[in-house]
């Protein structure tokens, strides 16, 4: 899957392609590119064309859009306001298969939330479980469901699990982690 959304993405760019490293070492890795036609792109600059929102918990109703500026708040920001999550579009998604993603902390818990739609067909339940099993540390921290209507799966997973999360990263950090977890996840299944 990563292989044919990351080759789409480089056909699409009529032979010019600048990607960030970790798309470049993949693709160069499994031949999509010779290394020498591939231009660098910054690795902290993934997110400034993001499409962010502020929104209720409760009604899902718009606080706020925000600019990329906003994903310097720490993200203990949501601990502050648990009545709100972050919604996140982002193109890059695209390439790992996913739409969108909210972080937020859960209400009883006190945990960082992350809800996104992955677009994987069903049979890739068990690599997608196990997956998710050996990175977090064989903690059932997640959930995931099929959802036949939208042809995806609807996965959350508590932040607090991954390896590398903690409470002193920024929304960006967070959000850099996720899609790093996103991209591990979609090679897995490639390789599977």
């Amino acid at each position: 899957m990563l292989r044919k959304r990351l080759l789409q993405y480089i056909e699409e760019s009529n032979g010019s392609v600048a990607l960030f490293p970790q798309e470049k070492e993949f693709a160069v890795k499994n031949g999509l590119l010779d290394a020498d036609k591939v231009g660098a792109r910054e690795s902290g600059s993934r997110f400034e064309e993001a499409y962010i929102e502020r929104c209720e918990k409760e009604t899902e109703e718009l606080i706020a859009q925000e600019s990329f500026l906003f994903l310097n708040q720490p993200i203990t920001y949501l601990k502050k306001h648990k009545n709100e999550f972050v919604f996140l579009e982002l193109g890059w998604f695209d390439v790992i298969g996913v739409e969108a993603v909210s972080i937020e902390v859960d209400d009883v818990f006190g945990t960082y939330d992350a809800m996104l739609g992955l677009k994987l067909q069903k049979k890739y339940r068990s690599q997608i479980e196990d997956y998710l099993e050996n990175v977090l540390n064989g903690q059932t921290s997640y959930d995931l469901l099929f959802n036949g209507e939208d042809g995806l799966w609807d996965l959350n997973i508590t932040l607090n699990d991954l390896p590398d999360f903690h409470e002193g990263l920024t929304m960006l950090a967070t959000y850099e982690l996720i899609y790093d977890f996103l991209f591990h996840l979609l090679q897995k299944v490639d390789e599977a």
